[in-house]
């Protein structure tokens, strides 16, 4: 069959967890380039000139140059179709708002055709579609072909937006990613598990585990709200529930005017009208916020005259403040209501329908609000204003000033008051005020409303006043503790020799020193020593669910080889990494692993994912096992049958620690030092012949900080499975 210049996806994997091109997620694409193997892109006329104007930003890429422009300096003198789809492929992500920086090609032993392929990405279903994406563009620009990038990139950003994290969700997971805390997506929406195990928190958004479903309760009950702020001395407006047109007119004319109107179950300004003066309008307003409530039950109260502002309180401390304007429009004599807003209050970027936007579209036809108030001046959104004649859009609302540094310590204090009395850990306080920076009750302005899980992002892209707010930093540290890293006790084996028993040992260590143990392994999913069905899950499925696992104080895992080629590690981190050899070679051949060389790149991952507080647990007696020791962030403990193994008397006179065994013992050591010696009869019953593995779990059980005694104990009561 003749070879012809194109490129082919052999094998698209989603690999979830650390593996062997990085510790984060990425997609790994086998290629065959076909003839381009024969054409590196300086032998392709014009194709370094139509990539770049293309892809102009390419010249930010550093490639293995390490430098602004190395890419592109790789491109011009010749590099091949593998290295450059990989780069165009981050560089559509990139596009399409979804930032990413790795990737990585290499050729197969397959020379000629093949190339592995990986490169980073946030979302898998992003991440292939960009795949496809960027072999068609790469092609295109090969064959001198037109490209219709705009329409490509438009179609990402719409799956970024719709697929990934929302942006304020996202920050709160960056700021925990800061603290090195894990997280992990429960659903496709923004429900996420930050921390592992017994040790895990839940968020979704500007809600946690620990928000009160009767907070929230409270704070949808304005009525109630004002009721419980003012017996606590918080300065709320006068007001009343009523049920009916007539009835809300009475209030308005006994609280006095000009009143608000407003659902007494609403949220984010919703059915809300303000500066109410006519029985006609309050009439009007009661529909609207009847209708956007849900409810007959409607609330009247005093206006208030000033600017809303919302400030977001975390825990007890006030972390963002933001002030709303009103939104006005100034006629020209030709244009209408609505031609005018998307003239002129549209065209603005900060704008848009999406969570990414902190200001939304203006949409006098649609809005049940803007109706209201532009009919509250004999308009319409087809009245044409007379030229340089103001007309008000939105007397409340486009809450994106930052004034976090204006407001006032009793202001912040009040905000915080309220927070506490409905009982909410997050919560976004709307006041009105003519001045932030001064009390409210030297003003006469008032909190008017306690919202539970309230919007952030006008804290994080403040369209004007300020800079972004730490707010995911915040709601971190208000559910982990400044040492707290969520983290519980996890432990990976990997390698061929006695794997298995020795995460069976390492398990049972952990749960006779008192803990709850979860063990994933070849043959299925252990809780305590109690099989769980697995189910049709794979191996990095059943793994996660010990992570989701409120009940598991600490987690093994075996990792098989094939396992980390596949699907990567089932955690990002472990306190524990244990190799044990770098054979099984012979059956990974068809991930081009082929020699124990391979397999050093295999098994090196589980030492790459090693805490800098936690150990590796390497075998002193296997040359290529003992070079992981220099890529380990932790301590390393070399165990070995031989005490005079070089690698162990190396590391001793380092003043490093190893387990060993003698005729007397196991023997734990550091450096000089003999710390522990376990007599001989604590192997197991039914493991003689198995003492390296015994070695290997002592040193696990020494590395977790268990104490010499329990870990003989526990060993001399282990029964195999």
């Amino acid at each position: 069959m003749t070879k012809k210049k194109d490129i082919e996806f052999l094998r698209v994997t989603h690999l979830r967890g650390p593996n062997i091109w990085t510790y984060r997620p990425v997609i790994e694409a086998w290629l065959d380039i076909g003839e381009l193997e024969n054409f590196p892109s300086d032998k392709i006329p014009g194709l370094y000139e139509r990539l770049t104007a293309l892809l102009p930003h390419l010249v930010e890429h550093r490639c293995g140059v390490g430098e602004r422009g190395g890419f592109n300096e790789r491109l011009r003198d010749g590099t091949y179709a593998g290295h450059i789809l990989e780069h165009v492929v981050l560089e559509l992500q990139n596009l399409a708002g979804m930032r990413t920086g790795f990737g990585k090609t290499r050729q197969t032993s397959d020379h000629g055709v093949t190339y592995k392929m990986a490169f980073r990405t946030r979302q898998e279903q992003v991440g292939r579609a960009a795949l496809a994406a960027g072999r068609e563009l790469l092609m295109a620009a090969i064959e001198d072909r037109p490209y219709d990038l705009a329409a490509t990139v438009a179609e990402l950003t719409d799956m970024v937006e719709s697929l990934c994290l929302g942006p304020s969700t996202a920050n709160i997971v960056d700021a925990a990613t800061d603290r090195k805390i894990p997280s992990i997506r429960l659903t496709d929406g923004n429900l996420v598990q930050l921390g592992h195990g017994s040790r895990q928190r839940r968020i979704w958004t500007a809600e946690t585990d620990a928000t009160s479903a009767i907070a929230e309760g409270i704070a949808s009950d304005k009525d109630l709200t004002k009721s419980l702020l003012a017996s606590a001395g918080v300065p709320v407006p006068e007001g009343e529930l009523v049920r009916s047109a007539e009835e809300a007119w009475e209030a308005a004319e006994d609280i006095g005017l000009p009143v608000v109107v407003k659902p007494y179950d609403g949220n984010h300004g919703r059915g809300v009208t303000l500066n109410l003066t006519t029985e006609a309008d309050v009439a009007a307003a009661y529909e609207l916020a009847a209708r956007k409530g849900g409810s007959k039950s409607v609330i009247v109260e005093r206006f208030i005259a000033g600017d809303e502002h919302r400030l977001l309180v975390v825990g007890k401390k006030l972390i963002a403040a933001a002030k709303g304007e009103s939104l006005w429009i100034t006629g020209d004599g030709q244009h209408t209501i609505k031609q005018l807003c998307d003239m002129h209050i549209n065209i603005d970027p900060r704008r848009g329908e999406t969570e990414g936007s902190p200001l939304g579209l203006i949409k006098p036809d649609v809005s049940a609000e803007i109706i209201l108030e532009l009919k509250r001046q004999n308009m319409t959104h087809e009245s044409v204003p007379a030229a340089n004649h103001k007309v008000l859009i939105q007397p409340n609302g486009n809450v994106a000033v930052d004034v976090t540094d204006l407001v006032h310590p009793d202001t912040a204090e009040m905000a915080t008051l309220a927070a506490r009395v409905i009982g909410l850990d997050i919560a976004g306080i709307d006041l009105v005020a003519q001045d932030i920076s001064r009390p409210l009750e030297e003003q006469g302005g008032a909190i008017i409303e306690v919202n539970a899980s309230p919007g952030l992002l006008a804290h994080l892209k403040p369209a004007e006043g300020g800079q972004p707010r730490p707010v995911g930093a915040a709601i971190v540290d208000q559910l982990f503790a400044q040492d707290d890293t969520g983290r519980i006790p996890v432990v990976g084996v990997a390698g061929e020799r006695h794997s298995a028993l020795i995460a069976n040992l390492t398990a049972w260590l952990l749960q006779v020193s008192g803990k709850s143990v979860g063990l994933s392994c070849e043959e299925g999913i252990y809780l305590n020593g109690r099989k769980v069905p697995r189910g049709p899950l794979s191996a990095w499925d059943s793994g996660q669910r010990l992570l989701l696992n409120r009940n598991v104080e600490a987690a093994v895992f075996h990792n098989g080889s094939r396992m980390i080629l596949s699907e990567g590690l089932a955690y990002d981190k472990c306190a524990v990494g244990i190799v044990t050899d770098t054979g099984g070679h012979g059956e990974l051949s068809e991930f081009y692993i082929n020699d124990e060389d391979d397999m050093y790149g295999v098994l090196r991952t589980q030492v790459d994912v090693v805490l800098p507080e936690g150990a590796a647990v390497l075998n002193a007696a296997e040359p290529q096992v003992v070079e992981m020791a220099e890529l380990c962030d932790g301590s390393v403990i070399f165990y070995g049958l031989d005490e005079q193994l070089p690698a162990i008397v190396e590391h001793r006179q380092d003043g490093e620690r190893a387990v060993f065994l003698r005729p007397t013992g196991f023997v734990l050591a550091a450096g000089a030092n003999e710390v522990a010696m376990l007599p001989l009869s604590c192997i197991p019953a039914g493991q003689a012949g198995n003492e390296e593995a015994v070695l290997a779990a002592i040193a696990a059980g020494w590395a977790l900080e268990l104490e010499p005694s329990l870990i003989a104990a526990a060993l001399r009561t282990f029964k195999a499975n």
